[in-house]
């Protein structure tokens, strides 16, 4: 059963884009990656350039599943160096208005990044991805994003000595800790519970779910990293039965105490809005049933995709 949170919950809002809240209020936002290590739009080597007509074609492509279905998109541009990312992040603001986050695996570039956003005046539909719990100077990097002005700020939350959901609220007090000691302030904090597999995607929920009661933090994770690990589900039955148990666990996860899914490579877009929309509208279902609310825009996929059952419901 969904829990209605005693906690008031804050809603981020990035780029027009808001979520958060109690379960069914607002749709489960999808960032999806692109640009990421081998994806389709580089053609050859990666500093050989990339296609632009397929990266317009994803782009575009998730923005038409986003207004069919009512789930908003993000898009995870993915680099390795400052360069890139002004590269890749000019090329997406050209082609969509959607918000967007610069995601690299170290300090350097990403704080390159997030420079450039700042210089080009698009700080308000960019977060940060991520301040972790493993980075061995995280007071410095705090420090330098709060100074470029950057509003928005996701937290990876993760304790290696207890994987399982409590750890994540340790993890999350750790970078909550971090941040005061430096004085920051962010107009928003969001949270990533730390995949681990497809299974332990539930622990992501569950720790979602305590966070939320603890702080009222918007909560995601990257169930895709637990499916993308799972070679054996294509193995067994091809790339379709291996679509299903990924959609299958994003919508999961969607339904599960999830704000936002980092959903893996834009390519599946297709795949990935559709089952969040019937998530999203699932779970809006539960909490009328239990609560008598329904989502306040008319661009929920409830609202949007199922218009009739919603008049049965407000006769209700």
């Amino acid at each position: 059963m969904l829990v209605n949170f005693s906690t008031k919950q804050k809603a981020c809002e990035i780029g027009g884009v808001k979520f958060g809240g109690q379960p069914g209020e607002y749709p489960t936002v999808v960032c999806s990656s692109i640009f990421q290590k081998g994806d389709r739009v580089f053609e050859g080597k990666r500093k050989e350039g990339f296609d632009e007509k397929r990266a317009e074609t994803l782009l575009r492509t998730q923005d038409k599943m986003w207004a069919e279905t009512g789930v908003p998109g993000m898009a995870d541009i993915v680099a390795n160096t400052g360069k890139e990312f002004e590269t890749y992040v000019d090329f997406v603001t050209s082609v969509s208005d959607m918000p967007f986050c610069i995601d690299a695996w170290q300090m350097k570039p990403k704080l390159a990044g997030a420079a450039y956003c700042a210089e080009k005046g698009l700080l308000d539909r960019m977060f940060y991805n991520s301040l972790t719990v493993w980075e061995e100077d995280l007071e410095t990097e705090i420090r330098e994003i709060s100074q470029m002005g950057v509003k928005h700020v996701l937290l990876v939350a993760f304790d290696m000595a207890d994987q399982l959901p409590q750890g994540r609220i340790t993890g999350t007090q750790k970078l909550l800790d971090a941040i005061d000691r430096v004085g920051a302030e962010f107009e928003s904090v969001f949270v990533d519970t730390s995949v681990m597999n497809g299974p332990a995607t539930a622990f992501c929920g569950m720790a979602n779910q305590l966070i939320k009661e603890k702080w009222g933090f918007p909560t995601s994770s990257a169930p895709s990293n637990g499916s993308y690990m799972w070679k054996q589900a294509r193995e067994m039955w091809g790339f379709k039965g291996w679509a299903a148990a990924d959609a299958a666990l994003e919508g999961l996860a969607a339904f599960m105490y999830h704000d936002m899914i980092f959903s893996g490579p834009m390519a599946g877009a297709t795949r990935i809005f559709p089952a969040v929309a019937m998530a999203d509208a699932f779970t809006a279902a539960a909490a009328f049933a239990q609560h008598k609310t329904l989502p306040p825009s008319d661009s929920h996929p409830l609202n949007q995709l199922f218009p009739d059952f919603v008049g049965q419901l407000k006769g209700m």
